[in-house]
């Protein structure tokens, strides 16, 4: 397996042709199939990211439709991010097992039926658990899709400009569903912003048909860890719960040091089972491969950082600053959309200057970013929160395109789903736990001012000050991560641009 990991691209067959080397592999990108093949893996990202923030806005107008105190709003954004999280090798592996066309319809059909079921819900219950559902649809979708992507493109400066699509994608859907959500609670209900993926899903579902290629993908393993999907999803799961419920427990409770140690627990337990296991679902040699170490890593914290901020700012612009729904998604859209332009220049700069110089400066200007939102207090005006927002979500988007070329770099055809799916199990899981520590750290700290005399809403601005601080040292930690564990890669030759319009 090992060797499968970081040999050289071997001749497995993929569910489409790759692109050949040269200038012919840039140009295939703009093959019919191959247009096509790649219009489908960006738009099943798009749904994919789109599910995070089109719900973080809704948050409010939900919790007060069906209920649910500021835990339990969290949770609907934690249980999609959950089970995406913890499924995501199983739904890598069964890309390369059962193929990914196959793989990916299924994932679709699941995710639509959920996001339908979810709209539905008439208790807080019954939408979490339609938001796990649908996060477990999410996770075989979208290693599936990015799998398809890093197969079909071999060549350098092709898998280049076609993870640059795929991440100007990701990050347009994080655009639109912060205004979409809004947009749509306002307008109609906020039971439409679980609505909206049902029509998204069936017009995929029926292009996976026509333009993916049913033959090939597969490798020689025939069997999925199961048992070790469930024990590092439960053990996250419970880690998540922890972290949530030390407001009211505390840190020294008996409560949350028995979560605390549940959770090491089944992680050990994952541990053991991956060990064991004939086929294990993560191979724990692949993290002994350093590189594949600092991508995982990077892809932790960039998780943890782009969702918690985009939360945290939602957050602060309705409690603190009293914008409705609506008003806070469009004053969202320009933070959010800045992203596009920026992972569009990460995927030109990483042929010029390598993934790992942009890997170390990006997550810099994000943290300044956040820096800068850390010093936001009741009735400043937007344009205190926007300039720091464009600054920090201009440094942090800088980083897909280049972490996912770090991590991919090199892996056998039969190993991309696995691969791909680690990449993004590790950011869910990511975006899990950070979301769930700096939402607590707000909340804290928000208590505490309360307790000394402040106003709700300085102690709220006050506390989300602090989770943005920590934000901003999750991002610098990004930065050393890459400056310590990735090695320098040799800038992709340039040839014939093919630069979108």
């Amino acid at each position: 397996m090992t060797r499968g990991v970081c040999a050289a691209t071997s001749s497995a067959p993929s569910e489409a042709a790759p692109a050949r080397s040269g200038a012919g592999g840039v140009a295939a990108l703009f093959t019919v199939p191959s247009r096509g093949l790649l219009s489908i893996a960006c738009l099943v990202q798009f749904m994919v990211v789109l599910d995070v923030t089109i719900v973080s806005v809704a948050l409010p107008s939900t919790g007060a439709a069906l209920d649910l105190d500021i835990a339990g709003q969290q949770w609907v954004v934690n249980a999609y991010t959950l089970t995406l999280g913890g499924f995501l090798l199983v739904g890598g592996r069964a890309g390369d097992v059962f193929g990914r066309r196959r793989t990916l319809c299924t994932g679709l059909a699941v995710f639509s039926a959920a996001s339908l079921a979810g709209g539905l819900a008439e208790g807080g219950t019954m939408l979490i658990a339609a938001r796990a559902i649908q996060g477990l649809g999410a996770a075989i979708i979208a290693p599936a899709a990015l799998s398809l992507i890093t197969t079909t493109f071999t060549d350098d400066r092709a898998r280049a400009r076609a993870l640059t699509w795929w991440s100007v994608t990701a990050s347009s859907g994080g655009a639109f569903g912060t205004a979409a959500g809004g947009l749509l609670t306002d307008l109609l209900s906020w039971r439409w912003v679980m609505f909206v993926n049902v029509p998204i899903g069936i017009g995929l579902l029926m292009a996976a048909f026509m333009h993916i290629p049913s033959a090939g993908g597969r490798s020689e393993r025939t069997a999925l860890d199961l048992p070790g999907a469930v024990t590092v999803t439960a053990g996250v799961g419970f880690l998540v719960y922890a972290i949530v419920t030390t407001r009211e427990r505390g840190w020294g409770s008996a409560g949350t040091l028995g979560l605390l140690a549940c959770a090491l627990a089944l992680i050990g337990a994952f541990v053991l089972i991956e060990q064991r296991s004939r086929q294990p679902m993560m191979p724990l040699a692949t993290l002994r491969n350093r590189t594949l170490a600092g991508a995982n890593l990077i892809s932790w914290l960039l998780g943890g950082v782009i969702v918690s901020q985009v939360v945290l700012i939602s957050l602060f612009l309705q409690q603190v600053n009293g914008e409705s729904p609506l008003r806070a998604g469009m004053l969202l859209l320009p933070i959010s959309a800045v992203a596009l332009p920026a992972a569009f220049l990460a995927g030109r700069l990483v042929r010029s200057v390598g993934s790992r110089m942009i890997l170390i400066v990006g997550p810099l200007f994000g943290a300044a970013g956040l820096l800068w939102l850390g010093q936001l207090g009741e009735g400043d005006p937007y344009l205190a929160l926007l300039v720091p927002g464009l600054v920090s979500t201009a440094g942090i988007a800088c980083c897909f395109v280049p972490v996912t070329i770090a991590g991919t770099r090199g892996v056998a055809p039969r190993d991309q789903g696995l691969i791909s799916g680690l990449l993004q199990s590790f950011r869910q899981v990511g975006a899990a736990v950070c979301l769930a520590a700096l939402v607590t750290v707000a909340a804290s700290q928000s208590t505490a001012l309360v307790g000394e005399g402040l106003g709700r809403a300085a102690a709220l601005a006050g506390g989300y000050d602090r989770a943005f601080l920590v934000a901003a040292g999750l991002s610098m930690m990004m930065s050393l991560t890459a400056l310590l564990l990735l090695p320098s890669d040799r800038p992709v030759p340039r040839g014939r641009d093919f630069s979108p319009a």
